[in-house]
């Protein structure tokens, strides 16, 4: 469908991929990007802090428990009766199997139901294209083309943005995760979960110089990433304190971890924009609300004369926005293939890679 020929269309979008659970509303609007018009979101970040990480089976059970209400809240907010709802769309993967069912076993049902087609979605697209519902006052939305890190707790990546379904992967992690290697410091730090935000915290009583932590792959000659040797630097670095270590020290630990990690994803980000001649830079995924990281970005690129943009603030977790509004562009875009018969299968290891063309791009 031409993105000339589309009308406007009210998206419902789901998002269950892991431990929150995403329902938004978006319209898509002739020639501009779509318009968000509710959104809710619950975290099972309470509920999971208990056992020190996420448990699949208690969160595909409480995605079942929340997502109807949340779908009420957002026809409520958006004046939205559910029969005005043009396409229903889910996560499709990557994400935990019992927890992308629910989701996506709702979204199908409700378009059946209803007599209007359903639409699966990478997770990571979602990411990807969340800066799009920045406002104005929150820096506003990046054009084509830009280049993409895409940085969480499961997925670390630089991609090359041309358009809507024209992504082409730079670099990605060989083994953990930026967000992995926040969490997991964290967890050898003794700090609560969820880790990456506690340990940055604690990081900014600490100081950054403090222990010599290494920068994996940080002068490789390509654009991939590694953080599992930093993990077993901070854990031996952390043995070596004691068994008792002091709140100072274990600051400093926390802020020179965080510090090795900026680092790294700070200078591939710089390297990939100057790879590509680009002057745009977009910043998706959990990790990308952490304040260094954003300060970090921000100073490289304007020594460039780049820019660096954003999802809002509260959508840098999983969300269902993110998730509405990327069915919505592929909509415009002529790229959505809709499903109409009811069917529907989850993909919980989907690498974003299989929507991407190979890299060209040298460093």
């Amino acid at each position: 469908m031409p993105a000339a020929r589309l009308g406007r269309m009210k998206v419902l979008g789901f998002e269950s991929s892991c431990d929150e659970t995403g329902v938004a509303l978006v319209e898509t609007r002739p020639g501009g990007v779509p318009r968000l018009l509710a959104e809710a979101l619950h975290s099972q970040v309470d509920m999971h802090a208990a056992y020190g990480g996420v448990v699949p089976e208690l969160a595909s059970r409480d995605h079942i428990r929340r997502v109807l209400p949340l779908t009420r809240q957002v026809l409520q907010q958006a004046g939205c009766a559910l029969a005005e709802v043009d396409v229903v769309a889910y996560t499709r993967g990557p994400g935990l199997a019992g927890a992308l069912l629910v989701g996506a076993g709702v979204a199908v049902s409700l378009a059946a139901a209803l007599g209007k087609p359903a639409l699966g979605v990478h997770h990571l697209e979602g990411h990807l294209l969340s800066p799009f519902l920045a406002t104005e006052a929150e820096g506003g939305a990046p054009e084509f083309p830009f280049v993409a890190l895409l940085v969480s707790g499961g997925h670390t990546q630089l991609m090359q943005v041309d358009g809507v379904g024209r992504y082409t992967l730079l670099g990605e992690t060989i083994d953990d995760a930026a967000g992995e290697a926040f969490d997991k410091s964290a967890k050898l730090l003794g700090l609560g979960y969820p880790g990456g935000p506690a340990l940055a915290r604690l990081a900014e009583r600490g100081r950054p110089t403090a222990f010599a932590l290494p920068r994996p792959l940080l002068h490789s000659p390509d654009l991939d990433f590694s953080f599992a040797g930093l993990k077993t630097a901070v854990m031996t670095q952390h043995r070596k304190l004691g068994s008792q270590p002091g709140a100072g020290e274990l600051a400093d630990l926390a802020a020179s971890a965080q510090a090795a990690i900026v680092d790294v994803l700070v200078a591939k980000s710089i390297k990939a924009l100057k790879a590509t001649h680009s002057r745009r830079l977009v910043v998706a995924g959990g990790v990308g609300a952490n304040l260094r990281l954003r300060e970090t970005l921000n100073a490289g690129a304007a020594r460039l004369g780049a820019r660096v943009f954003y999802p809002p603030l509260a959508l840098c977790t999983d969300n269902g926005a993110m998730i509405a509004l990327a069915a919505a562009l592929r909509l415009q875009h002529g790229l959505a293939e809709l499903q109409h018969d009811g069917a529907f299968d989850v993909r919980p290891r989907w690498p974003l890679a299989e929507l991407c063309g190979e890299s060209g791009v040298t460093v």
